[in-house]
């Protein structure tokens, strides 16, 4: 029999140094930074740099939050690709509002993403659907996303049917329930963690008047 040692949560704790992040050394937009802290995520070798904790809510205001890859970036927003079936889109069909959270731990750095909601376009959808691997586009064809299966071969078994469905099919179109969301930020925050839990946070605010930075005590 394997012994087991309970892990001691309040003893865990890491002193964070790596970095510092001033008014200074921001870009002079959010999606500026944001790209740059990108960037840095996936020079520095860290496991899906794009991975972000994406957290929406029901009519009846109960979160939930899950991972998912952003896949666009640009002024307009941040871009992920789902099933239009799935529980995080009948939240968001329903509040129109969502946050995204990138957890770059090893490099002791947040970045937070909150606005409103909005489908991608069509042609924008097709462009990045094109550009997937065919066996994902055959995955998104086949899961019924959310959904409760019986088990593992029923998934399994409709992954089969989509195969053989597009054996013969070179260019696989894109689902009908399947397509992209782009969160418009309202507030994005730069998070860089510091010595004795005195972090950084500078956050971008949308107001009437446009953008504006301001810091916030952690």
């Amino acid at each position: 029999m394997t012994e087991t040692t309970n892990i001691a949560l309040p003893a865990m704790r890491v002193s964070y140094e790596q970095g510092s992040l001033s008014e200074s050394e921001l870009a002079a937009t959010w999606h500026e930074q944001l790209q740059l802290w990108l960037d840095q995520a996936s020079g520095a070798g860290l496991p899906e740099p794009n991975a972000m904790v994406l957290a929406t809510t029901d009519v009846k205001g109960r979160p939930s939050s899950r991972t998912v890859l952003a896949k666009g970036l640009d002024a307009r927003g941040l871009v992920f690709f789902t099933n239009y079936t799935s529980n995080k889109s009948h939240d968001l069909m329903a509040t129109r509002y969502a946050s995204a959270t990138f957890p770059w731990f090893a490099m002791q750095r947040q970045a937070h993403v909150r606005g409103v909601v909005e489908k991608v376009g069509p042609v924008e959808t097709a462009e990045y659907w094109n550009s997937r691997p065919r066996g994902s586009q055959i995955g998104a064809w086949a899961s019924p996303q959310s959904r409760v299966v019986s088990g593992r071969s029923t998934l399994d078994s409709a992954l089969h049917k989509i195969e053989r469905q597009f054996a013969e099919t070179e260019r696989i179109p894109v689902p009908p329930h399947w397509g992209g969301w782009r969160i418009r930020p309202e507030e994005v925050e730069f998070w860089q963690g510091r010595r004795d839990r005195m972090h950084d946070r500078l956050r971008f605010r949308l107001g009437r008047d446009g953008w504006s930075l301001e810091r916030v005590a952690p």
